[in-house]
């Protein structure tokens, strides 16, 4: 059976547009393999579906990927974002569950 989850630190960062939007990019080598073994199932705009934890927090969202960063971004909800005491800048323990 593959292995559906996957633990990393990545730093928070924000979108600078119209509407903010903060994400925290996956690490090289998680998005390769996620890619690899999970790209099949992807769905609009090519994204795949997960289940996250951060610190206390616990909520389902999507992935996407990025051409810019050569990865798949995680956003990062203001609720989380709040709850966790995390601003840009910071480091986010994150596992993660492809669903």
């Amino acid at each position: 059976m593959v292995d559906s989850r996957y633990s990393f630190s990545a730093e928070l960062w924000v979108w600078e547009g119209p509407a903010a939007w903060y994400f925290v990019n996956l690490p090289e080598g998680v998005a390769d393999e996620i890619e690899e073994l999970f790209g099949q199932r992807a769905g609009g705009f090519g994204s795949v579906r997960v289940k996250v934890e951060v610190g206390e927090s616990r909520w389902a969202t999507s992935i996407f990927p990025s051409k810019k960063h050569a990865t798949y971004m995680l956003p990062m909800k203001k609720t989380v974002r709040e709850a966790e005491g995390l601003s840009v800048g910071d480091s986010v323990r994150i596992a993660l569950t492809i669903v």
